[in-house]
């Protein structure tokens, strides 16, 4: 059975923005470049990218001898994790290309190996070309050039192979008379890690690849206190949109106070409802930036709920209540939002935003819900973690989202600046 290596990239300038791909079917015996392919996709993200990479990849090398094996090479975690089945496809944008993908060849003869960045440079290269290519209006054509280049990158690292190589032998050499565990012990202090341990040291709980690039991060502010909150009421965004109480006036003013110390906000986004906006300019002052204002970042719409405390929505509407406690699906009394719509409202809010504000950190002025979400969302947790966690009138929280998908969280509830 004959055997390849596929090497693929995606990029895109902007994320969304304009996007290519590029592909390059390798011997692996000779390292000859037995196929490539590159094309410019329009407006698209960079995973979409780099699965469209892939599935150009896989058609390549399914053209040159359908019955091969494949060894996928890529610098994608999000692509490569995926497409082994060690993480989910939730994104609806990489279902359908990853089933696509699957289907090229068997899963038997296709396996996949994260590599670094500096590792995949042919494939970036093409999909550079590619993109370059778009720009004028044209369409990529291979190059004798990338050929040459890929080339005297495969002889250097040939050669620095074989130094290492040399380098460890001598080593060995230099540790005779010390006993076989001895000098495995010291042959490891001069190797290189290998792939394999490499990728199991990615694999790591909690820890992702390296070079992820300045993720887009949102500081997510509640506002301030406005008289319905010492009295804990449903306030969302059907109700009489109250402005902020003294308090909350003050408590904005401390929280502005704080993020103007840092230094590290770059821009504020708040949500429409008029205690956010009222807390966001506090701190637009102090920065000296402007507010952008997105509906999507409003509060629930708690229906007939609006205005009153539990304890009077438990009496009048304990039905209701039991019933939307126990389900996300479920609105409240009158016509409101259920969690799972908001949810999604907030998701779609939250993609747009990364992508206009990447390698930026954003202040997001808004609501009790939209900020539990997003920090339920990050961590993959269900919806019942909502009603799990504090959120107070004026603290902080931060999600970091990077480039490949995945998003930390950085801070739940910080109201230290209130103290």
């Amino acid at each position: 059975m004959r055997e390849f290596v596929v090497e693929a990239d995606g990029g895109s300038r902007g994320n969304p923005g304009p996007a290519g791909y590029g592909a390059a079917v390798i011997d692996p015996k000779t390292g000859e470049t037995l196929a490539e392919a590159a094309e410019y996709i329009g407006v698209a993200t960079n995973n979409v990218a780099e699965y469209k990479g892939l599935i150009a990849g896989l058609k390549a090398a399914k053209a040159l001898d359908p019955d091969a094996s494949v060894r996928v090479r890529m610098d994608s975690k999000l692509v490569v994790e995926q497409m082994s089945g060690r993480w989910k496809i939730k994104h609806p944008d990489m279902k359908p290309l990853a089933a696509e993908a699957s289907r090229i060849l068997p899963a038997s003869q296709v396996t996949y190996e994260w590599i670094p960045r500096e590792k995949n440079k042919h494939a970036d290269r093409l999909a550079n070309e590619a993109m370059d290519a778009g720009k004028k209006g044209k369409q990529w054509e291979p190059s004798r050039s990338t050929a040459a280049l890929d080339a005297r990158d495969a002889k250097a690292a040939r050669v620095v192979g074989d130094a290492a190589a040399a380098g460890a032998a001598k080593a060995r050499a230099a540790l005779a008379g010390r006993g076989p565990a001895d000098e495995a012990v010291a042959g490891e202090a001069f190797a290189e890690p290998s792939v394999a341990e490499a990728e199991a040291a990615e694999q790591t709980v909690g820890w992702g690849p390296a070079d992820l690039g300045t993720p887009a991060t949102f500081v997510l502010l509640r506002h301030g206190e406005t008289p319905l909150t010492p009295e804990k009421r449903f306030s969302g965004s059907g109700g009489t949109d109250p402005s902020l109480s003294p308090a909350g006036m003050r408590q904005a003013e401390a929280v502005a106070s704080a993020l103007g110390a840092r230094g590290t906000v770059q821009e504020i986004v708040s949500s429409p409802l008029k205690r956010c906006r009222e807390t966001a300019e506090a701190v637009a002052t102090r920065l000296g930036l402007d507010v952008r204002i997105d509906e999507g970042l409003r509060e629930t719409d708690f229906g007939a709920w609006e205005g009153l405390t539990f304890a009077e929505v438990q009496e009048r509407y304990a039905d209701d209540l039991s019933a939307w406690l126990a389900s996300p699906k479920v609105e409240p009394t009158g016509g409101g939002e259920s969690f799972a719509t908001v949810a999604r409202r907030v998701a779609a809010t939250r993609d747009r935003l990364v992508a206009r504000y990447a390698g930026r950190t954003v202040l997001l002025v808004t609501h009790v819900t939209p900020i539990k979400t997003l920090v339920r969302l990050a961590l993959g947790a269900p919806p019942e973690s909502l009603f799990r966690m504090e959120l107070s009138a004026a603290s902080i929280s931060a999600v970091a989202y990077y480039s490949d998908g995945t998003a930390s969280v950085r801070l739940l509830n910080d109201t230290s600046h209130l103290r």
